[in-house]
């Protein structure tokens, strides 16, 4: 096994223990300044998803370099990103830090795009990311760090960046699906033919 997809195995294997992290609790005493309050376990969880997350460039750069790209690679890498969002989204929804409703966007979208992935590949294609989709994991990633940090820094000076950049990644979460489904309305209607 290369060293690409041995890094996207870490992803993946890194999943349960940032949900241990933030589900598990534990009987340590937050850390305060003023208004402000992180538990050292939730801290914990947000560095190593930052760390898990920092990950995804990496693997695929590494295999492009040195020209290891594998099928392996191809299969894990979407699959690691994937449950690493899905599992902290549903973590931070029971932990009431997520409206639900944009965790079941978010994931429902993935869902979908990964089906489509798996209708072009069938069909001999392979679909590239788009610059939607691109922005739409920056924006999901931003998210879920500023929802893991509560909203440090910006709570400080009472701005709710993490609520907003929450809709804005619903928001660009569907349109880049929507954008998706219609770049490759043709490879759907090719499939249903046959």
């Amino acid at each position: 096994m290369n060293l690409a997809n041995k890094i996207t195995l870490a992803r993946i294997f890194l999943v349960p223990v940032i949900m241990i992290f933030l589900l598990v609790q534990m009987d340590l005493q937050p850390i305060t300044a003023g208004e402000f309050s992180i538990t050292y376990n939730q801290l914990v969880a947000a560095l190593i998803f930052i760390l898990a997350a920092s990950t995804d460039g990496l693997d695929g750069y590494i295999a492009r370099k040195n020209k290891i790209v594998t099928n392996l690679g191809k299969l894990l890498d979407p699959l690691a990103d994937k449950l690493l969002v899905a599992a902290v989204l549903i973590s931070l929804v029971e932990m009431s830090k997520l409206s639900a409703f944009i965790a079941i966007v978010i994931i429902s979208r993935e869902f979908a795009v990964t089906g489509l992935r798996q209708i072009a590949l069938l069909e001999g294609t392979v679909l590239a990311a788009s610059k939607w989709g691109k922005w739409k994991t920056a924006i999901q990633i931003t998210m879920i760090i500023l929802l893991l940090l509560n909203n440090f820094p910006f709570a400080f000076i009472g701005i709710p960046l993490d609520f907003i950049v929450s809709w804005m990644a619903a928001i660009i979460t569907v349109y880049s699906g929507i954008d998706y489904f219609v770049k490759n309305k043709n490879l759907i209607a090719d499939s249903v033919k046959r």
